[in-house]
This record gives C-alpha cells, sequence and structure tokens, in this order.
C-alpha cells in the first residue's frame, strides 16, 4: 500500500449533517479538520455500514449515481447531489487484493452510492471531485472477516488513496429517541474502551486484534450495537492499518459520545507484513 491514509469516521443520522443539524454541529466540524489535515487523495475507497453483500462486491461504474437509503426527511435531503466520478481501475485493484487473499469478491457496475459515502464526503470534499469506490460489507456481519477484509487491502498499490469506514462508534436507534442515564452510562464505557483499544501504543497487535474480533464481550457492547453493521467499518480499517491509531476525536452526536480515528500513510505496513 502506498502512502494511504485510513480513517473511520461516525457518519451521523442519514443526511442530517448535511441539513444543518444542530446536534451535529462538532461531526461537521471534526470531519473539516481531518480533511484539512490530509494532502488531498488522488482516489477514495469507501466500507460503508449500509451496504452488506454475500459475497462481498465493490462497486465498478464510472459514473454511480447515489442511493438516498433514508426516510422521512424534508424534500431537501432528496435533492443532495454529490456527483464525483466512480473509478473502475481502482475497483479491479480491491478486486485483485481480495481474491489473492482467498476472499470472494464481485464487482457490482449498478449500484450507486448510499448516504454512508456522499454525506461525509460531501463535507470533507465538497467540490466531488475525487474519483470513489465503494466496498461491501459482508452479509456474514464476523469481526474476524472484516479484520481479515482490511490486511487483504494492503496488498492495493494506488498512491495517494483514503480508505473510510463510513460507520457510528455508536448505534441504538432506539436510544437516539429515547434516551436514558444508563444507555449513556453503556456509551461512555465502550467509547472509553475502543479509544484504550485503538490508540494505545504499547498494546501489542496480536491483543488489539483480538479485542476487536471479540468486541461483543465487552459490557454494554450490544447496548451500543444490537446490531453490529456500524461498528465492522472499523474492523476493516484496522485490519487495513495494522497498529494503534495516529489521531482519535471523540464528538457528541444525536446526544451521544462517538468516535473517529485516523492513521497516517506514512506509517500504513507493507503487503510483506500481512499474517
Amino acid at each position: 500500500m502506498n502512502d494511504a491514509t485510513v480513517i473511520f469516521l461516525s457518519h451521523g443520522g442519514g443526511p442530517m449533517p448535511l441539513l444543518g443539524d444542530p446536534s451535529h454541529q462538532a461531526m461537521v466540524a471534526t470531519l473539516n479538520t481531518i480533511a484539512k489535515q490530509m494532502v488531498k487523495p488522488s482516489a477514495i475507497l469507501v466500507i460503508s455500514a449500509h451496504w452488506e453483500a454475500d459475497p462481498v462486491m465493490v462497486t465498478s461504474s464510472a459514473a454511480p449515481d447515489l442511493i438516498y437509503d433514508y426516510g422521512g426527511f424534508p424534500s431537501a435531503a432528496y435533492d443532495i447531489r454529490y456527483p464525483c466520478k466512480g473509478e473502475p481501475a481502482l475497483a479491479a485493484h480491491v478486486l485483485t487484493a481480495l481474491h489473492n487473499h482467498g476472499i470472494e469478491a464481485k464487482e457490482n457496475v449498478n449500484r450507486g452510492y448510499d448516504h454512508g459515502l456522499f454525506v461525509p464526503l460531501k463535507i470533507m470534499y465538497p467540490e466531488a471531485d475525487i474519483p470513489c469506490v465503494q466496498l461491501s460489507l459482508s452479509s456474514s456481519l464476523d469481526a474476524s472477516f472484516h479484520l481479515l477484509l482490511g490486511k487483504a487491502l494492503r496488498q492495493i498499490q494506488w498512491n495517494d488513496l483514503l480508505v473510510v469506514g463510513s460507520g457510528f462508534s455508536f448505534h441504538n436507534m432506539q436510544a437516539f429517541f429515547a434516551p436514558s442515564q444508563q444507555m449513556k452510562l453503556h456509551n461512555q464505557a465502550f467509547e472509553s474502551w475502543l479509544g484504550s483499544t485503538l490508540c494505545t501504543q504499547d498494546m501489542s497487535e496480536q491483543v488489539r486484534e483480538q479485542n476487536l474480533a471479540h468486541w461483543q464481550q465487552v459490557p454494554g457492547a450490544r447496548a451500543c450495537h444490537p446490531r453490529e453493521e456500524h461498528l465492522l467499518p472499523l474492523h476493516v480499517c484496522y485490519g487495513l492499518a495494522g497498529r494503534a491509531c495516529d489521531q482519535d476525536y471523540s464528538v457528541e452526536i444525536l446526544g451521544y459520545q462517538a468516535s473517529m480515528f485516523v492513521w497516517f500513510g506514512k506509517n500504513i505496513e507493507s503487503f510483506s507484513n500481512l499474517e
């Protein structure tokens, strides 16, 4: 992997970050800060919580449409545009990397970009002038598989690539609409565990990986993630980076604490170190 930066971000509630919602102001400010820290990427690979497939799939269209995969919002939410191009050559590199690591994967020339891609990228890169490719999660939702998926992506050779895991470190829909003190305690405890796991420099990678593989054993973890699809993009990011993050951010979104983690490209491990 040449010069890739890897980011796990919490992308908020549907289109709300783009509609001026006050509970997303900290998230929007943080994404802007992260974007300003980096050299503009040549292409972006996004692993979104909003696409599950078996086998995993990769968008390969040169000009994907947008998928407004949310409901019940004002009409402005369906007028959002993000006309970035696709990058079929990058999609081919992704497929080759996965196949070389024994992972079944297919291209999908028809699927558009879901809001896990266009919402955060419209904040970070509003010009929509960077080509993008989207990679699905596996519908198995198996944590160890997604760690392996990230490791396989280390084989990609693409200069100035940005890899984005677009999820949400806290994702309990019922809690967003009916907050409780007990849920806030679960939230705080799980976020603290995530930060310790991803940021502790002297933790061995074997221990870090095992922690993430067995995340559901952490007290309160299932309260924070009744279904794990919004956490698994983080597993792909860590699998790719293979080390503690360089920078982390804690923001409040919809009344709950949420995290973002960044690994800068100069320290990404080479594929030759892939176990």
